[in-house]
């Protein structure tokens, strides 16, 4: 029996190890899927986005959920966007500080009142406007040592609220926005790698000199929305930016460009809605490279010969919005932009003045710039054929001017009406002699000279009233490079005292009169008197006063008699639609068929016209077309009403279709009328 037993068990071995090995692989599975499962798990909480938030990647947006604190981020967040939420200073975590991750912090329109201080420090880039911010502390910055951007608009930062040296520890930091705030003045230790840097709508009064020390990488200013003045702007200010770029200092209270403006790399200059009334012939010298000038927006009527020497590259001038006087003062510019052709784009240069041009283009004053070169050549042949003796007087002076003022103005030296010029026409000063001429009842010529230059002359003239009572003022200033003007438009039989002071040259110009030269010391006056009219002038006015009323008096005739012709036409439509013979048929004859008739019936009548049923709401009537083709017969002894007035019209004729009936019976369907037979009463059986 042993020997039988034996071949049974060897045979049931292999089956045994067979399970063994099995159950042994099931467990070694086991054991790897449930390792892969908890190290799945624990990846997956490394990845996990806020439930909050939406993540892509390393981008998590959590901006615009109400948010009054930062949730937790996955380690490998690098670009934050957490605006338009209620985060404050408490809403920070201090983990942030350990997410190494971050480069970009999107946190303006939030609820910070301070600037944050557990920001982590690998940040480049951070936004912060359109907060409650009024402090920026150094200790809260030197954290964040790869800072490249910072913007802070919108803020209530003041200049007293900014630490000493707040920005010594970002080496890096390239662009700094701290617009719309409470600054007074420019914000002191700057970094040195500073490119571009905003400050406009502040309350920034004062440039010192010192103010962009150190600041050799600026590229951007803009100091908009400010209250600069020339007087409290530094003259070497801007000088020390070498390699500026774009200046722009709109809506301030400039009268001229700021001195020394930097023209190495200058390609962007803005100027626009400040007070500017004169541009200094150096103001632009040596802007090779710049490209765009804005001056829109001032007080400017003309500009000096030679200004745009320099701009060799200029390719837009936008001058708009100034009162521009187009006379033989601008026959430069009218040269220059032809010379340029379409390289460059002008803007807004129309004339103000005078009236013949005004609203014109300068560029297309072809007609006025060439009269200027015939007075120009005239005047030099007759001083050269005169043998030095001035005739001039025979040609009319330029009289552009670089603007004209009328009102009493005691306080800019004007003359003196208690001085006694009665024998005096002509004035001598320390550094000019003024000379004075009438040349007609109505018009003085002034000349003068000088013994050193000048950029321009105050020119100021009064009539003397009654007992040298002071009368109106009139000021002018003249470009430095004139020697002559034409007062025109005086009284005649009337005393004038006429006086001129230099105002100070332009930098450039060595020895030349200073600011600080008192106005009375250097005012030289004369007086003039002009004559009676001859009887032929006075002719010439009174027909000028009556050529100026018989304009206005026809202007008032056409408009009464055009009002007058309305109202009779008015009166005659309503009488007209009263009576109900407007648009009817009393103004048809056989003459003239339905289709010319000027008045659609049915739009007229407020009638929808279809093809089958023609209706009116109210008043109206009723059709009921014919089968096509179908003779229309008498019908006599039967009341078969084709036709019937549903709301008899009040005068109103009742009016047949489009839709002729081709019977020789019975015609055309013109109006009824016609026979004697009133529409409204007539009716077809």
């Amino acid at each position: 029996m042993f020997t039988i037993m034996a071949p049974v068990g060897v045979a049931k071995l292999p089956a045994r190890l067979f399970l063994l090995f099995l159950c042994l692989t099931l467990r070694a599975g086991m054991l790897q899927f449930a390792s892969a499962t908890i190290q799945g798990y624990i990846g997956d909480r490394d990845m996990i986005c806020p439930s909050v938030c939406r993540c892509d990647e390393d981008f998590i947006y959590c901006n615009d959920r109400g948010l009054s604190s930062i949730p937790s981020l996955p380690p490998s967040a690098s670009v934050l966007y957490l605006q338009n939420n209620q985060i404050n200073n408490p809403g920070l975590p201090t983990s942030l500080e350990r997410q190494l991750a971050i480069r970009v912090v999107y946190l303006y329109d939030n609820e910070l009142d301070e600037f944050p201080v557990h920001l982590p420090p690998s940040i480049r880039e951070l936004h912060l406007q359109d907060n409650n911010i009024r402090t920026i502390p150094r200790s809260a910055l030197a954290r964040m040592p790869l800072l490249e951007k910072l913007h802070l608009d919108d803020n209530s930062i003041s200049t007293v609220s900014i630490e000493d040296q707040a920005f010594a520890d970002n080496p890096r930091l390239r662009l700094l926005f701290l617009s719309r705030n409470h600054l007074s003045s420019i914000p002191s230790g700057l970094p040195a790698s500073l490119e571009e840097l905003r400050l406009d709508d502040n309350r920034i009064s004062t440039i010192p000199t010192h103010a962009f020390r150190g600041l050799s990488s600026l590229r951007c200013l803009v100091l908009d929305g400010n209250l600069l003045a020339n007087q409290r702007i530094a003259d070497d200010t801007f000088s020390r930016l070498a390699n500026l770029t774009e200046l722009s200092l709109v809506r301030n209270s400039l009268q001229t460009p700021p001195v020394n403006l930097p023209s190495a790399h200058l390609q962007r200059l803005s100027l626009q809605e400040n007070a500017l009334t004169h541009m200094p012939r150096g103001s632009l010298e040596g802007m090779h490279r710049l490209l765009r000038l804005d001056l829109s927006g001032n007080n400017l009527t003309t500009l000096p010969r030679g200004l745009f020497k320099d701009l060799d590259s200029l390719g837009q001038l936008l001058v708009r919005g100034n009162p521009w006087h187009c006379g033989c003062n601008l026959r430069w510019l009218y040269d220059w932009l032809h010379a340029r052709g379409n390289t460059i784009t002008v803007r807004g240069l129309n004339c103000h003045g005078p009236d013949r041009v005004r609203d014109m283009a300068l560029k297309d004053l072809a007609s006025e710039m060439e009269e200027c070169e015939l007075v120009r050549t005239a005047g030099t042949r007759d001083r050269v054929g005169g043998g030095g003796v001035d005739t001039s007087t025979t040609h009319t002076p330029p009289q552009g001017s670089l603007f004209t003022l009328r009102s009493k103005r005691p306080g800019l030296g004007l003359p003196d009406s208690g001085l006694d010029y009665t024998l005096s026409s002509s004035g001598v000063g320390k550094s000019l002699a003024l000379n004075v001429k009438p040349l007609s009842h109505n018009s003085v010529r002034v000349t003068w000279s000088v013994a050193q230059p000048s950029s321009s002359f105050r020119l100021s003239w009064l009539r003397l009233g009654t007992g040298n009572a002071m009368g109106s003022i009139t000021e002018t200033l003249v470009r430095g490079d004139r020697r002559e003007y034409l007062l025109t438009s005086l009284q005649p039989r009337s005393s004038y005292i006429i006086c001129m002071v230099p105002l100070a040259a332009s930098s450039e110009s060595k020895g030349a009169i200073s600011g600080d030269t008192d106005p009375d010391e250097a005012l030289v006056c004369a007086k003039a008197e002009t004559s009676d009219p001859t009887p032929l002038e006075e002719d010439e006015n009174e027909d000028s006063k009556q050529m100026t009323v018989l304009p206005l008096a026809g202007i008032v005739g056409g408009a009464t008699a055009i009002v007058s012709l309305a109202l009779i036409f008015g009166i005659f439509c309503w009488y007209g639609h009263r009576t109900g013979h407007l648009c009817t048929r009393d103004h048809y004859t056989r003459k003239h068929s339905r289709k010319k008739k000027s008045c659609d019936d049915y739009i007229e009548s407020g009638t929808k016209k279809d093809n089958t049923i023609l209706e009116i709401r109210s008043p109206g009537f009723q059709m009921t077309p014919l089968a096509a083709g179908q003779p229309m017969q008498p019908k006599p002894l039967r009341e078969d009403y084709i036709i019937h007035t549903i709301y008899p019209s009040n005068g109103t004729g009742l009016y047949k279709g489009d839709n002729h009936v081709s019977d020789a019976g019975h015609g055309t369907n013109r109006g009824y009328r016609e026979g004697g037979i009133p529409d409204i009463d007539y009716c077809y059986t």
